[in-house]
């Protein structure tokens, strides 16, 4: 089985330090991560003067600033992105980020040059975005928090009608055209993947509702995963037993660091061992079909039993309940055909505890 791609979620935890964001890179590597992910925005694209922090920002990061000042403080600039995708480049591990504008969009596409981009779950219905995401003609993957089916299929079609190159003017009922083409099927298949998502930091374990990864799976027939924000790793390591081919992780160097994501993100430590449980579970996981271990083969032969004599038995004696057990090793006549053998004759003397011979 192909192996869960694992994303440490560095975020917005550098807090504006270049510095920071390249120590995240060296932590996702070290610990052994697919990929580390940062997000790229120009704030005043995103965010109105008049926009509030949610809860739990102004439970990080108090009430006395704007989100609009928050998340200026958080941006990357150009020379940032080179330094981070170089050092990617030299720990082998994969850069990416979720763009918030189409800018941001530019940058990590024409000038970053990244693999695929990430969609945010609060971009889900930011239709201009999707269309400009999927212009790029990259793979997506889509973060589905604070949505219900109906949504996602809309984004989606948003994503089909961009992928297929549509020339007739956007509107809901092209973009629901382009997702129930068979067209706009094959290439949402062969370009996306949905992450089942819980919008809040940190998410209650009995608000995650993991079983509905298993839902998205059916209802839209594509690869699904799991961008988890709970405390720990535990749901994490569960997803992956479900079968998520990607998990993604915040990621932070110290939790009690000012700033709106730390407290629900991973130290360093934590995030290696996500990472080692997430690769035991992948092999752990192996296939479907019910097979002999290799490393049971040695075992088979010594903990299954065989027909055996429970008492010395003489050549033309009849076999039967008294004289015919069923004994370790399991390198004889399987305790299976115990019945074939009850009252015919040995064809020869046995002493006990002999395998019996065919």
């Amino acid at each position: 089985m192909p192996s869960t791609y694992i994303i440490a979620e560095a975020g917005v935890n550098h807090n504006g330090s270049s510095k920071r964001a390249l120590a995240l890179v060296d932590m996702a590597a070290d610990a052994g991560a697919d990929a580390v992910k940062f997000q790229t925005f120009l704030a005043e694209l995103g965010c109105s003067r008049n926009a509030p922090k949610a809860s739990y920002q102004v439970e990080t990061t108090g009430q006395t600033e704007s989100q609009l000042d928050m998340v200026k403080k958080l941006e990357l600039d150009y020379s940032a992105h080179k330094l981070l995708k170089q050092r990617c480049k030299e720990r082998n591990i994969h850069f990416l980020s979720t763009p918030f504008d189409a800018p941001s969009v530019d940058l990590l596409v024409r000038d970053i040059e990244v693999p695929l981009l990430k969609i945010a779950s609060g971009e889900i219905t930011n239709a201009p975005l999707l269309l400009y995401v999927a212009q790029t003609n990259l793979p997506v993957i889509f973060s589905t928090g604070m949505s219900l089916l109906g949504d996602i299929e809309l984004g989606l079609g948003v994503l089909a009608y961009g992928y297929l190159r549509s020339q007739a003017p956007p509107s809901i009922a092209e973009f629901q055209r382009a997702y129930q083409s068979m067209e706009g099927q094959k290439i949402l298949q062969e370009k996306v993947t949905l992450l089942l998502c819980t919008t809040e930091y940190p998410t209650p374990f009995s608000d995650v509702n993991l079983r509905a990864m298993d839902t998205l799976a059916a209802a839209f027939g594509l690869p699904v995963g799991l961008s988890d924000h709970t405390l720990g790793y535990t749901v994490a390591v569960a997803a992956a037993a479900r079968g998520a081919a990607v998990v993604e992780k915040h990621v932070t160097l110290d939790r009690d660091l000012p700033g709106p994501d730390h407290q629900a993100s991973l130290e360093p430590a934590e995030l290696a061992a996500m990472v080692k449980a997430i690769r035991e579970v992948d092999l752990a996981l192996g296939s479907p079909r019910k097979l002999l271990a290799p490393c049971e083969v040695d075992n088979q032969r010594i903990a299954r039993k065989s027909l055996v004599a429970r008492q010395a038995i003489r050549k033309g004696e009849l076999f039967s309940d008294q004289n015919l057990g069923i004994k370790r090793p399991g390198t004889g006549i399987p305790g299976m055909r115990y019945w074939e053998f009850l009252d015919t004759k040995a064809t020869r003397d046995y002493d006990i505890d002999e395998l019996i011979q065919p």
